[in-house]
């Protein structure tokens, strides 16, 4: 099995979205079609499976059922696409993490735990602006530019490391 941790915010939107589309912020539609068309291009390329690691997944239940709008709306996007999230990695974070969304200190861990929990994946990459502050796991890391989220380049790339 090969897996995608897959992060959201400076992945499939970006803060160049964020500062040209105000009103998706506010109204909770913000996601960008086009990053997920490219994350889509991997999955179709790789048949790896999407695991979300991102804040967001606080938006849903422990039953991965969306809570919010906003996830609501990510998971119709996906599946427009032909993606759907197969599974969500623990939560290690503490309150003061959620409250400084400091979500880096734990992600590393939180991935390796999953991983841990899932010993039948074979390879793996993630997906993520931010530094995760753990070498092993920076050599999986296509890590991708907030300001603009995934590109061809950060595709093919992550083609490369999965296949």
């Amino acid at each position: 099995m090969k897996v995608i941790f897959l992060d959201i915010d400076g992945v499939i939107n970006s803060n160049f979205w964020l500062e040209s589309h105000q009103q998706e912020i506010s109204d909770g539609t913000l996601i960008d079609k086009e990053k997920i068309e490219l994350v889509a291009k991997i999955v179709n390329k790789t048949e790896a499976t999407l695991v979300m690691h991102s804040g967001w997944r606080f938006w849903f239940d422990n039953t991965m059922k969306p809570i919010r709008k906003e996830a609501q709306n990510l998971i119709n996007l996906l599946l427009d696409s032909g993606l759907s999230i197969y599974a969500m990695t623990p939560d290690l974070t503490t309150e003061e993490i959620r409250k400084t969304k400091m979500f880096s200190k734990v992600k590393a861990s939180e991935i390796f735990l999953w991983l841990e929990q899932n010993p039948n994946v074979d390879k793996w990459i993630v997906l993520d602006d931010i530094d995760l502050h753990n070498d092993d796991l920076a050599i999986r890391q296509v890590r991708t530019n907030a300001e603009v989220g995934i590109t061809e380049k950060d595709v093919d790339r992550a083609i490369e490391m999965l296949l």
